[in-house]
């Protein structure tokens, strides 16, 4: 199979949203929790809902921890709310525990005095040019599900923010890798506009 996005599978999540939107837009993707498959792909997109040491756990255990590492090096990758936090290098939700390290910086309960978890629709914040927003305009709304964000070391690779009190990282990228705190597949036009520009990264 030529010309594919692999949605990684790693027992987290519903992936069908994201399938259905890839699908909806024309862009072929393949689900697979096989790290060599990984290899195989154009792109890959790492979804995701759940406490954050659940789901590092599974990626040690099969594997895919370190084959995305090496993928991050060759082709985009994106992270999508706990896909993203897992980006980073550690996450203190239930315990410490270690991300994959491809984004500087931790992730840990939103600070606010607003309910938690943040649900909803929310405004970005663009900053640093990231071509998976080309097209987007700041102040579009975006749909989140959340309780942990992360916390960037480096304010370079965050590439927009959501008010919900404090400022808060909504989206990072630092080389190929790119990652988004709310869910574009659920997140409509604009959403879809995201995915469309993330295809187009590997044309």
């Amino acid at each position: 199979m030529m010309g594919y996005t692999a949605i990684v599978d790693y027992g987290v999540g519903n992936l069908k949203s994201v399938v259905n939107a890839m699908k909806y837009l024309g862009l072929n993707t393949y689900i697979t929790g096989e790290p060599g498959e990984l290899e195989l792909a154009d792109a890959i997109i790492l979804p995701g809902v759940g406490a954050f040491p659940d789901a590092a756990e599974k990626l040690r255990r099969t594997g895919l921890d370190s084959e995305l590492t090496i993928q991050a090096e060759k082709k985009p990758i994106l992270g999508i709310c706990l896909g993203m936090q897992l980006l980073f290098e550690t996450g203190s939700e239930v315990r410490l525990c270690s991300g994959l390290g491809l984004i500087p910086g931790k992730v840990d309960r939103i600070e606010t005095t607003y309910k938690l978890p943040h649900i909803g629709w929310n405004r970005l914040i663009l900053q640093n040019n990231s071509p998976i927003f080309q097209g987007l305009e700041d102040g579009s709304s975006v749909y989140f599900v959340h309780s942990f964000c992360a916390y960037a070391a480096d304010e370079s690779t965050v590439t927009a923010r959501t008010d919900y009190g404090p400022s808060i990282v909504a989206a990072v990228a630092r080389g190929n890798v790119f990652g988004c705190q709310f869910h574009p597949e659920k997140s409509g036009e604009r959403g879809l506009q995201i995915l469309r520009n993330f295809g187009e990264l590997n044309r």
